[in-house]
């Protein structure tokens, strides 16, 4: 085990999946640089906090399926690509039994985000929403998609002390 290693490449996972989000709020994208740098970095990360190898093939086996299920989610227009992407991207780090938390999560945050956006791009709300900045009017334009990716690092961020790069699972 390398603390100071497992520290910085733990830390990575719930940072890059933040900045997706943010990215998806503000322009619908998640660019795939970042669903690529958490695969790159999850066995190094698993490596640094002494996962035995048979964990990170069942990780591994976890983000596949995630990403199979989350390719079957985009040909049916329910998730965008990138989204898929970063779901499977997730799977993989958080892994068995995290997995649960972070779909319920995941879920109940897209839900919350659904109401809150059809809010949003209610006719009062949507005028106030238009005089902000430019990713604010095209959250608030009705027919626009939902920038799940967001609902998706809520999920992380309430799975992530339950991985095994929780903070609690290992010691500087």
């Amino acid at each position: 085990m390398f603390p100071l290693a497992a520290t910085a490449l733990s830390l990575a996972f719930p940072a890059l999946t933040l900045f997706a989000a943010a990215k998806d709020a503000t322009s619908f994208r998640i660019p795939n640089w970042i669903s690529l740098a958490l695969a790159v970095l999850f066995p190094a990360a698993a490596l640094a906090v002494g996962m035995p190898i048979t964990d990170i093939g069942l990780h591994l086996a976890i983000g596949t399926a995630a990403l199979v299920l989350g390719m079957v989610m985009f040909a049916l227009r329910w998730l965008g690509g990138g989204d898929a992407k970063l779901m499977a991207a997730a799977a993989l780090w958080l892994g068995w039994p995290a997995l649960m938390t972070f779909l319920a999560g995941a879920a109940l945050a897209g839900g919350v985000l659904a109401v809150l956006l059809l809010a949003l791009r209610s006719p009062g709300l949507r005028l106030v929403a238009l005089r902000g900045p430019p990713w604010m009017s095209k959250l608030a334009e009705p027919g626009e998609g939902v920038p799940y990716g967001v609902a998706i690092a809520a999920g992380v961020l309430a799975a992530f002390p339950l991985s095994p790069f929780g903070l609690g699972s290992w010691s500087l």
